[in-house]
């Protein structure tokens, strides 16, 4: 069976059983031969058993089965499906990508979003990660020519609105964020370095609104009143992990966010014109005035 193959079937019975849980091995079988990619011919145990290995293998996700309720099976960690976590997105993208793949005479009509990256130097680096090796990469910021070489130690990436971010601390235990598509050359060194044992990427990038880290911005408590629809957009897609209501009128939302008012927060405002308005503070309120007037002269 081919890579593609084994990858479609995996993907539908994480998903088979994560919707449908707890549910017996017969119940899994009900469903699988009514598709495409079951020829009509059942899972056999010895078959659903080297899936569930190589799904916790590749995935990270547990299927456990309860014996004393007639043997049905349940995502063991499930919880990892509902967080910003590898698993998710991996499993997200794949059973995506599949669908896609069945859907090919659809392509006119299904549209994408690029993701900007050299998965040759995606690679590396996360070769160097596991390693704990040192990179030098030469990195051209925007508005320069100039190509700046950096030592870095690999501390974590994220993907964050289609681009790959680097993380990386210098030599002065500093912390940096480097795109992806603006990086030249990546070279991992022999050199080893000793990676923070209290560092969690999550917990380093919570108080960001996404990856500005740099301008020693401090988190600071932000009321945000959303009218219309933009109300529904902010319950539907939180601008941040902290956000809550706090208030409800007949045609606006007030919102509550603590996070680090940086340069892109601020863009993200600006982007929303007149159906966000800053409530609190009053600093930051003025900021956004100004900056709107600006674009308004431009």
């Amino acid at each position: 069976m081919r890579s593609s193959e084994k990858f479609r079937e995996y993907i539908w019975l994480v998903n088979t059983i994560s919707q449908y849980h707890p549910i017996t091995l017969d119940e899994i079988n009900e469903r699988w031969v009514c598709t495409e990619i079951s020829g009509g011919v059942e899972l056999s145990r010895s078959t659903f058993l080297r899936h569930k290995d190589a799904i916790e293998e590749m995935f990270g996700l547990y299927i456990e089965c309860d014996r004393h309720n007639g043997y049905r099976y349940y995502i063991g960690n499930e919880h990892v499906l509902h967080e910003n976590s590898v698993q998710n997105w991996l499993l997200s993208t794949l059973t995506a990508s599949s669908f896609i793949s069945e859907s090919l005479s659809m392509q006119q009509r299904i549209l994408l979003e690029n993701v900007s990256v050299d998965s040759n130097w995606l690679a590396q680096v996360v070769q160097a990660m596991k390693g704990s090796r040192k990179i030098r990469i030469n990195y051209r910021r925007y508005q320069s020519m100039v190509e700046i070489p950096h030592i870095l130690e690999p501390y974590c990436l994220r993907l964050y609105r289609q681009r790959w971010y680097l993380l990386g601390r210098n030599g002065k235990g500093s912390f940096s964020v480097y795109a992806f598509d603006r990086i030249q050359e990546v070279e991992v060194l022999d050199l080893k370095f000793v990676m923070d044992d209290y560092f969690d990427a999550e917990e380093f990038f919570s108080e960001c609104y996404g990856v500005v880290i740099g301008d020693h911005t401090q988190p600071i408590r932000i009321v945000l009143r959303a009218f219309g629809w933009e109300r529904y957009s902010m319950l539907d897609v939180p601008v941040h992990h902290t956000q809550r209501v706090v208030h409800e009128g007949e045609d606006y939302t007030d919102f509550e966010v603590t996070v680090r008012p940086t340069s892109d927060f601020k863009a993200h405002l600006l982007s929303r014109g007149r159906w966000l308005k800053v409530l609190h503070p009053a600093s930051l309120a003025e900021e956004i005035r100004q900056l709107h007037l600006e674009a308004a002269q431009m």
